[in-house]
C-alpha cells in the first residue's frame, strides 16, 4: 500500500468521524428542547419506538452502505465497473425488498407492538418511523456507492443536514402536536409522533441530496462503463455476495440494539406483571432512556468517533503486516478514548444537579430521581467507550464474527441480571442501571482478552486509566465548587445564573484537567502529531 493511498485512506475515515461527532452533537442539542416540550411520558414513548425502528432497521438495511461500499471497492480496484455498477442495482433492489417488508411489518404491526410492549399510544410513533426504514434502506445503498468510490464527503455532507431538518422538523412537530392535542389522554402520544416526523423528514432529505449527486455524476458514471467491455457475475453471485457480507454485520448490530429494546420490553411488562402504574413506569423509561442515556451517550460518541478517526490508519497498518506500528497506535486510541471518556463520567456525576436544572426544566417531576440515575450511572460511559472501541479494533483486524459472540454472551449476562433484579427486587429502574454498565463491562473485558490474543496489545493501564483517573478526580471537585461558588455570588437561582455558573464550572473544571494532564505529561509531541484534529496545532 502506498503512502498515498494509506493517507487517503486516514483523510476520508477522519472525514466520516467527525461528521459523526457533529451529527451526535446535533442530536443532542435537539433532543434537549423536544424532551421538555413532550415530558416524561412521551419520552418513555418517543423512546421505546424508537428502539423498535433501531431493530427493524438494524434487520432491512443498516449494514447496507458497508455492504456496498465494501463490494464496490473490491471490483473498482481490478478495473471491473461494470460489474460494480450492477451490483449497485442489485443492492438497490435488494434494499427495496427488505425496507419494504420491514416497513409494511412496523406499520401493520404497530399496534400489536404497543401491546407487546405494554405501552397504549406507542402505535403512533411507530407508523411514522415505518415509512422511514425504506427510505434509510435506500439512502443506504446511495451512501455506499460513493464509499465505494473512497469519496466519503457525500455521507458525511448529509448525515449532517439529515440531523439539521431531523432536529428542525422534531422540534418543531412535537410542540403543535402537543399543543393541538393539550388536554387529550394521549396527547403524550401525539407529541412522540410529532418528534419521530423529524426523523423521516431528515432521511427524505438526505435522500433528495444522493439523488442530486447521481444526476450530476451521471456522465461520469457513463465514462466508467465504456472503460470495462465485461460483466462477469451474473444476479445471483451478486445476492450471494451481498448476503455474506450483511449477515455478519446485521447478527452483530441487532445484538447491539436488541439490547437496548429488551430493557424496554423487560421493563414494561415486569412492571406491569407488578402492578405499577403504566403512566408512572413510560416517565420512568422516558427519563432513563431520555435524561440519563442522552447525556450518557454524547460523551461515548465523541469519545468513540475522536479514536475512531485513527482506525483507518491501523487498519492500514494491520493489512501490511506492520503489528508494532498498530499495537503502538492502539495503545494511543484508547489513550485518547479514556482522556474524553473518564473526566465526562466524572464530570456528569459532579454536575449531575444543575446540568439536569438547566438542560430540562419542563421535567421536574421526577429531577431527584434522574439526578440519581445519572450520578450512579455515569461510570457507563467509560465502559461502553472501550467496548465501542475495543469492537472497531477487532473489525478493523478482519475479527468481525468475535465481537459478535462477545456481544451475544453480555446480552444473554444483562438479560438474566435486569430480569431478576426487576422481578425480585424494588430496584425498579435502578436495575436498567445497573444493566447499562454491566452488559458493556462484560463487552469490553472480552474484547480486549481477544485483542491481546490476536496482537499482543495490552494497555498501558497507568497511562490509559490511572492518568485520566487521577486529573478527573481532582477536576470532579473543582468544578462543583466552582458552581456553588459562583450561585453564592450571584445569589439567585433564576436560570440564567445557573447556565452562567454551570458554563463557568465546565470551563474551571476543564482548565484543571488539561493542566493535570500536562503535568502528567499524557501525550508526547510526537503522539499529538499523530491525532488527526490536534496535530494541526501542534509544531
Amino acid at each position: 500500500m502506498s503512502r498515498k493511498t494509506r493517507e487517503s485512506i486516514i483523510l476520508q475515515g477522519s472525514i466520516l468521524a467527525f461528521a459523526g461527532i457533529i451529527s451526535k452533537i446535533i442530536g443532542f442539542l435537539y433532543r434537549i428542547p423536544m424532551a421538555n416540550i413532550m415530558g416524561n411520558n412521551g419520552n418513555g414513548l418517543y423512546s421505546v419506538a424508537f428502539g423498535i425502528y433501531n431493530v427493524a432497521l438494524t434487520l432491512s438495511s443498516y449494514s447496507m452502505p458497508l455492504a456496498v461500499s465494501k463490494l464496490m471497492s473490491a471490483r473498482i480496484a481490478e478495473g471491473r465497473y461494470k460489474d460494480a455498477h450492477r451490483l449497485f442495482t442489485r443492492a438497490v433492489m435488494f434494499a427495496t425488498v427488505t425496507g419494504l417488508i420491514a416497513a409494511f411489518a412496523m406499520f401493520f404491526g404497530a399496534e400489536g407492538l404497543a401491546v407487546i410492549y405494554k405501552r397504549p399510544g406507542l402505535e403512533r410513533p411507530v407508523r411514522v418511523l415505518a415509512p422511514t426504514v425504506f427510505v434509510v434502506a435506500i439512502l443506504g445503498t446511495l451512501r455506499g456507492y460513493f464509499q465505494g468510490h473512497k469519496n466519503m464527503v457525500p455521507t458525511a455532507l448529509s448525515q449532517v443536514i439529515e440531523q439539521i431538518v431531523n432536529a428542525v422538523v422534531s422540534v418543531v412537530a412535537s410542540y403543535g402536536f402537543v399543543s393541538a392535542f393539550a388536554g387529550e389522554k394521549d396527547v403524550a402520544s401525539y407529541g412522540a409522533m410529532g418528534g419521530t416526523l423529524g426523523t423521516l423528514t431528515g432521511a427524505y432529505a438526505a435522500l433528495l441530496i444522493f439523488v442530486g449527486l447521481f444526476i450530476i455524476r451521471k456522465k461520469s458514471i457513463s465514462a466508467e462503463m465504456k472503460n470495462d467491455d465485461e460483466i462477469t457475475e451474473d444476479n445471483r453471485l451478486i445476492y450471494k455476495c451481498i448476503l455474506l457480507t450483511v449477515i455478519p454485520v446485521i447478527v452483530s448490530q441487532t445484538i447491539y440494539q436488541f439490547g437496548y429494546t429488551l430493557d424496554d420490553l423487560l421493563y414494561g411488562n415486569i412492571m406491569s406483571a407488578r402492578g405499577v402504574n403504566n403512566y408512572e413506569a413510560t416517565c420512568m423509561q422516558g427519563i432513563f432512556n431520555t435524561q440519563y442515556n442522552q447525556l450518557i451517550n454524547l460523551p461515548v460518541a465523541v469519545a468513540t468517533a475522536m479514536a475512531s478517526a485513527m482506525l483507518p490508519s491501523i487498519v492500514a497498518h494491520f493489512t501490511v503486516g506492520e503489528m508494532e506500528t498498530v499495537k503502538r497506535k492502539t495503545g494511543l486510541v484508547f489513550r485518547i478514548n479514556m482522556m474524553i471518556s473518564i473526566p465526562s463520567f466524572i464530570g456528569l456525576t459532579a454536575l449531575a444537579d444543575p446540568i439536569m436544572s438547566v438542560l430540562f426544566p419542563g421535567l421536574k417531576e421526577y429531577h431527584d430521581l434522574a439526578v440519581a440515575l445519572l450520578s450512579f450511572g455515569g461510570i457507563a460511559i467509560v465502559f461502553y467507550s472501550l467496548s465501542a472501541l475495543s469492537t472497531s479494533v477487532l473489525q478493523g483486524c478482519d475479527r468481525m464474527s468475535i465481537p459478535v459472540i462477545n456481544s451475544g454472551i453480555s446480552l444473554l449476562i444483562h438479560g438474566v441480571i435486569v430480569g431478576c433484579l426487576l422481578s425480585f427486587t424494588n430496584l425498579g429502574v435502578y436495575a436498567l442501571i445497573i444493566g447499562n454498565v454491566t452488559f458493556p463491562l462484560v463487552v469490553c473485558k472480552l474484547n480486549l482478552t481477544a485483542i491481546r490474543m490476536l496482537i499482543g496489545f495490552m494497555p498501558d493501564y497507568h497511562q490509559v486509566l490511572t492518568i485520566p483517573f487521577i486529573s478527573s478526580v481532582i477536576m470532579g471537585p473543582t468544578a462543583y465548587f466552582a458552581y456553588k461558588g459562583l450561585m453564592y455570588i450571584f445569589g439567585s437561582g433564576e436560570k440564567i445564573y445557573m447556565i452562567i455558573s454551570l458554563v463557568g464550572a465546565i470551563i474551571a473544571g476543564g482548565g484543571v484537567y488539561v493542566i493535570m494532564l500536562v503535568l502528567f505529561k499524557a501525550f508526547t509531541k510526537k503522539e499529538l502529531k499523530m491525532i488527526p484534529i490536534i496535530r494541526k496545532f501542534v509544531k
